[in-house]
């Protein structure tokens, strides 16, 4: 478990996936992709295997949040994990509609 920063670039040790944290909530908390603790972006880490109850994927340029919205990460590049925080899977932040201009 590690203290989640707003601006923190993270890797996933089990694919290709990075994401960078929008909005952290204060605490420790465990930031998982696939099932393994994601590290610092210019850490090296030992690969992983990827747990299959943890393999959605994640895609570029989408954001997930946790259930309250205190968290939300912004994924940098694309991952064949599924991202959680302390065991339960982050959401798809869903898109709001522009308005019209006519």
């Amino acid at each position: 478990m590690a203290e989640l920063k707003t601006g923190a670039r993270l890797k996933s040790v089990v694919c290709d996936g990075e994401v960078m944290v929008v909005k952290a909530p204060g605490g420790d908390f465990d930031l998982t992709c696939g099932g393994t603790a994601m590290v610092d972006s210019g850490a090296d880490a030992e690969r992983a295997e990827i747990n299959p109850d943890h393999a959605v994927g994640i895609v570029i340029g989408k954001r997930y949040i946790n259930e309250d919205e205190s968290l939300e990460v912004l994924c940098v590049k694309a991952g064949e994990g599924s991202l959680a925080l302390n065991g339960n899977l982050l959401l798809q932040k869903d898109t709001k509609a522009l308005p019209k201009t006519d």
